[in-house]
């Protein structure tokens, strides 16, 4: 069982004074989710699911991110691709530049081309990859530092080929338990940029899973953020990492009882939102989120 770090004194803030950052997202609405094939542990054809209670509960997770004043972008869903509801995957975005997709299984590989067309008819500056490249699954913004994952669908290619495209540093991170093949299940941005809270620094912090990294990578994360969060296998198996946080609120699975309570201690305002159907397919509330950082229409 993974320890659960507290914060030090010095570094508890209530929730008043995290700051929060206004954010704008692409989502797909699930009107085609379901389970027909196997690319994770988590999918399971043998497993009914209702698309209905999926598009319901991904309705309540728009509707959060307008009611916290966020905006938000629409995709549309294209017939026989089941996962497209999960964005995150469709694409890295850094000040209006696009890196696009370039899917490991072929189940999803007809997703790259409606993404890719999507960022250019939004404006974006488009890089079609040539490396296997998940989006923002494997690629999390920290400040002004890449965290790219590797071991099960981002290949470490493509971890050389962000780097180039945006020209910032690049951490590459192993993952090691195949319950969490994208970074982005475990592992979560808490203050995604650098800002100022009553008049004192706002620390970009993170909160992960150590036991879902190899050695090297536990290493390397608990060099450059020893204020993160620990988080422990009981609410990392509900996808309780699979969060998005705008600097105060933090979106997490109502399951990730441990999680919530950390959160709370350290300030953040977690908010409680169920995407079980979707979780069938391997996608919680970051999968169907991907940010549109610095959108230029």
């Amino acid at each position: 069982m993974s320890t659960q770090n507290t914060a030090p004194a010095a570094h508890a803030l209530s929730a008043s004074t995290r700051m929060q950052h206004h954010r704008r997202y692409l989502m797909c609405r699930p009107e085609h989710f379901t389970v027909s094939y196997t690319i994770n542990p988590w999918m399971v054809p043998a497993n009914p699911t209702d698309t209905a209670v999926a598009v319901r509960q991904w309705q309540t997770l728009y509707d959060t991110y307008l009611a916290l004043g966020h905006e938000v972008e629409l995709i549309d869903p294209v017939e026989g691709l089941p996962d497209m509801v999960y964005t995150a995957n469709g694409g890295f975005v850094i000040d209006g530049v696009a890196y696009g997709p370039k899917f490991r299984f072929q189940e999803r590989a007809g997703e790259a081309g409606p993404f890719i067309d999507w960022f250019r008819a939004y404006g974006f500056d488009t890089r079609v990859p040539v490396e296997v490249n998940e989006g923002e699954g494997d690629f999390l913004l920290v400040g002004d530092t890449i965290l790219a994952g590797t071991g099960f669908r981002s290949t470490g290619d493509s971890h050389r080929e962000v780097g180039e495209v945006f020209g910032r540093e690049v951490i590459s991170l192993s993952l090691t338990d195949p319950r969490f093949y994208h970074l982005d299940t475990a592992l979560t941005v808490l203050d995604p940029v650098e800002g100022v809270a009553d008049g004192g620094p706002e620390r970009a912090n993170i909160a992960y899973l150590p036991a879902a990294f190899d050695a090297r990578s536990q290493a390397i994360l608990a060099e450059r953020y020893p204020d993160a969060i620990h988080v422990s296998d009981e609410d990392g198996a509900v996808f309780g990492l699979n969060s998005a946080s705008d600097g105060r609120n933090v979106l997490i699975s109502p399951r990730a009882k441990g999680f919530e309570r950390q959160l709370r201690d350290r300030g953040y305002n977690p908010v409680l939102i169920d995407l079980s159907e979707l979780l069938l397919g391997g996608g919680g509330i970051k999968c169907c989120t991907l940010e549109l950082r610095g959108a230029t229409s």
